[in-house]
């Protein structure tokens, strides 16, 4: 057990500190290569199967369950195999560094009134339509993707690290790009993407309360909560909601709102509380996740230190 707390431990501080260093890869990504994958099993379940949701249910596990085993098979080919194929695979699944820099190249230029500049960047990074935003519409869009994805791209991947090692963060984070791809009620993938969008929302259900949770114990705690237990309710996805909310009340910021998608205006509910949304709130979600990621990483360490301590105390001899 001590074993194996620590080498957790171990990998997790190696996988954050090679996102910190290298970020995500410029050429040759992985998730290109599986993005290729994912639509060819996609063509071919649908010629086969149709739209349906067996379709979809298929479709998912042969895009990602080969991958899976692949992981475990290669973990198994040398007693210490485990070591490298863990730490890539957490390395591949981060996204704190890439994340940091769109926020901030967002940020940069919205504080320095370059409005259509960061209009322009903020959306490489969401959904929403982003050419009519004004400056506080842009720094709402931002903070937004910025504590979403903070659950997907970081505390996500290192929960299902520590439940489940290298295949586990795998699994999680390649389910999270089928999501991605077909988790949309239209037309197309209404119940083709049921099973990715179900599969995902179920490996994010505890993973993103416990980002929710972290928000809240870094930030304004009692107004998180608050946000937390009041609003996140009326949000559309249940493991979003939860996020989004405890983190804008952890910044003492207002999300949310109207918001035009693909030609639709929807008015989405209001989360958080206090300031609008601004340059500096961008940035406060990025020292937010980042903090956050340091405060897992120390738990991981204490966890260590309390296995050894208890180990020690257990082989000590009695009186």
């Amino acid at each position: 057990m001590l074993l194996s707390t620590t080498s957790i431990a171990l990998k997790l501080g190696a996988g954050l500190l090679a996102d910190r260093l290298f970020g995500e890869l410029r050429r040759f990504h992985p998730l290109v290569g599986f993005g290729r994958w994912a639509a060819h099993v996609e063509a071919g379940c649908r010629r086969v199967l149709g739209a349906s949701r067996p379709a979809g249910v298929a479709a998912w596990a042969l895009a990602v369950l080969p991958w899976v085993a692949l992981a475990l098979w290669l973990r198994g080919l040398h007693p210490l195999a485990h070591w490298p194929v863990d730490v890539a695979l957490l390395y591949f699944a981060l996204g704190g560094r890439s994340l940091a820099e769109h926020a901030l190249a967002i940020a940069v230029p919205l504080a320095a009134g370059e409005l259509s500049l960061a209009r322009e960047r903020v959306g490489w990074i969401v959904s929403r339509e982003t050419a009519a935003l004004d400056a506080e519409g842009v720094a709402r869009a931002a903070t937004e993707s910025v504590l979403e994805n903070g659950n997907d791209a970081v505390f996500g991947a290192l929960f299902w690290f520590v439940v489940a090692g290298g295949a586990g963060v795998l699994a999680f984070r390649l389910a999270n790009t089928l999501d991605a791809m077909w988790g949309y009620r239209s037309p197309r993938y209404l119940h083709f993407g049921w099973a990715a969008a179900r599969l995902d929302d179920l490996l994010n259900a505890l993973p993103a309360r416990l980002t929710a949770l972290t928000y809240a114990l870094l930030g304004r705690t009692r107004r998180a909560l608050a946000c937390w237990r009041t609003q996140a309710c009326a949000w559309d996805s249940p493991n979003a909601g939860p996020v989004m909310a405890a983190g804008a009340g952890a910044l003492g910021v207002r999300l949310g709102g109207a918001a035009v998608y693909h030609g639709r205006a929807e008015d989405r509910p209001v989360l958080g509380e206090g300031r609008p949304a601004d340059a500096a709130s961008i940035a406060e979600a990025v020292a937010l996740v980042r903090r956050g990621a340091r405060w897992w990483l120390g738990l991981a360490a204490l966890a260590t230190l309390i296995q050894a301590g208890l180990a020690t105390l257990a082989g000590a001899p009695h009186a």
